[in-house]
């Protein structure tokens, strides 16, 4: 602890007495200062020991002596002390009575001890209180690394709670809690999600102290990571803020955990260098090739069905199912895309990590191609992630797109892989995060019409009947969509339109001859009605 009045008030060769402010005697000293100022309050910061000889005061002035003591106060001073025998036998009473009212501890220093023993004994006290603050602090370094290897992240948590007298937590890319210390932390640790997400966003590293729940403690939060998005937190909440020793300790635990937490770049550039060859070979058609490469890190994989999500950003990578090239590009969308291709990935990553999935994610410049499990975290998560996005809509964070195919085994990753892509062509094309391949077979052709190439070769397709009618020679354009779809029946398309059979026959004659293509092609009839659909909102 850092010396306070009382201590020096007990310090044998001081001889301090006390003449006013017994109750606060515990106030700590940050420093002891002579002046003989008549106001010295422009030159302290708070946390001081004033020396005085009332050199220049009228110490026995009453109403003088009110206002220094208050201005005093007023400034942080935590202490006075007073030499008598200099200028004053004894303190006067003047001054006795305005410490009395202000609460401000008046200390009588004798004769005999001069101002410098004084600031002697405040600085050895504050230096040795540092001392035992660093060495402390080592201790507990030495501590959290011994729990670290021991234990692992889990064990630094417990260590670190222990040294700072409170709680601490553990946050993974995704803002959630993966470890807390004590076990009662985790309910509240995850209340801080929203100032975990906000402490993630700003670039690492960086620090907050927030409220913690219900006010209950002070807790300070610390990105963990060495790139530009940080990994993980660590949530610290204690009564108060931290002194010398607990900061040395929380200062340790972030650099431990950092190092723990953020993988070599040498280790994740082979493992995705791996990820990339088993991804090539699967697409390839060589499975038992793949199964070989993947070995414990990927095998688990090839042993289920799994499905393929392929993502893209800005303005969509080529297409077309070459596999993954490994290896990462520069960022051509800029740092908007490549974050956010990035947070999917944390997602899956973070995902796996929490249910113990193995995960293969290969980024391949503006696309990222993830290979999970069927019915796992993985797919949960991402689908979880797209979801968030669709509901945000935030057009700056790279337009994420992203594809995801059926089950699929090892033999079958190659049509997979297109199942995925095709799903990401039709998200892009009706402006959706995700789209899954399911969907499309489960759903309608009919939104694709709305793409502008389609558009215009219906256009194309009908603008010679179109200006037919524009002359007022006929209704070809609602004569041959009612024709159409009544499955070319004469009398009931006839009937829905008002007119003879005849005259439906006459004017499909038209359309043909017009056109010049047949309606008994079975093709030209389904052409026709899709160009009908495609301008269902135009006139004619």
């Amino acid at each position: 602890m850092p010396p306070t009045l009382a201590s020096l008030v007990h310090h044998s060769a001081l001889k301090l007495t006390v003449r006013a402010g017994e109750d606060r005697l515990d106030a700590p000293v940050r420093w002891a200062h002579a002046s003989e100022l008549a106001d010295p309050v422009p030159y302290m910061e708070g946390g001081e020991l004033l020396l005085i000889t009332a050199l220049k005061l009228d110490a026995e002035d009453r109403e003088a002596m009110r206002r220094y003591v208050r201005r005093l106060a007023g400034a942080g001073v935590v202490g006075l002390g007073f030499a008598v025998g200099v200028h004053y036998d004894d303190i006067p009473e003047a001054l006795v009575e305005a410490a009395r009212e202000e609460g401000l501890p008046l200390l009588e220093v004798p004769r005999r001890t001069p101002f410098l023993a004084i600031s002697k004994a405040v600085s050895a006290a504050i230096a040795a209180d540092q001392y035992r603050a660093v060495t402390a602090g080592f201790a507990a370094q030495r501590e959290l690394t011994r729990q670290t290897l021991t234990d692992g992240p889990e064990g630094l948590l417990a260590a670190l709670a222990s040294q700072v007298d409170g709680w601490a937590a553990l946050y993974d890319a995704s803002g959630a809690v993966v470890a807390a210390a004590p076990d009662w932390a985790g309910r509240r640790a995850a209340r801080l999600t929203a100032e975990v997400t906000r402490l993630r966003e700003r670039p690492a590293p960086a620090s907050s102290v927030v409220a913690g729940p219900e006010n209950e403690d002070r807790v300070e939060l610390h990105s963990l990571g060495t790139g530009r998005r940080p990994r993980a937190a660590l949530a610290v909440g204690t009564a108060s803020a931290p002194g010398t020793a607990e900061r040395y300790a929380v200062h340790s635990a972030v650099a431990l955990l950092t190092l723990t937490t953020e993988r070599s770049r040498s280790l994740q550039a082979a493992e995705q260098r791996i990820g990339a060859a088993v991804l090539r070979m699967l697409l390839a058609g060589e499975p038992d090739h793949a199964r070989a490469v993947a070995g414990d890190l990927y095998g688990g994989l090839l042993d289920a069905p799994f499905r393929i999500i392929v993502a893209e950003t800005g303005g969509g990578g080529a297409g077309g199912g070459g596999g993954g090239g490994g290896g990462r590009a520069g960022r051509s969308q800029g740092e908007a895309s490549s974050d956010a291709l990035g947070a999917l990935a944390e997602s899956a990553e973070s995902a796996a990590a929490r249910a113990g999935e193995p995960v293969l994610a290969v980024p391949e410049g503006e696309r990222l191609v993830v290979l999970a499990a069927d019915g796992g975290t993985v797919v949960s998560a991402c689908c979880e992630h797209a979801a968030a996005r669709e509901a945000a809509r935030r057009s700056d964070d790279g337009d994420l797109v992203v594809g995801l195919s059926a089950p699929a085994g090892p033999i079958t990753a190659s049509a997979a892989y297109r199942q995925a892509e095709q799903a990401l062509s039709v998200a892009r094309r009706r402006g959706r995060v995700l789209v899954e391949h399911e969907q499309m077979a489960a759903g309608s052709v009919l939104p694709l019409l709305a793409d502008d190439a389609v558009k215009a070769f219906a256009d194309g397709l009908l603008r010679a009947l179109r200006d037919h009618d524009a002359t007022g020679r006929g209704d070809l354009v609602a004569s041959l969509r009612a024709w159409l779809s009544r499955h070319g029946q004469w009398d009931a398309a006839a009937a829905d339109l008002g007119v003879h059979r005849h005259t439906l026959r006459y004017r499909m004659r038209r359309v043909e001859e017009i056109l010049g293509r047949s309606l008994d092609d079975p093709d030209v009839r389904m052409e026709l009605w899709l160009a009908l659909k495609a301008t269902a909102g135009e006139a004619g």
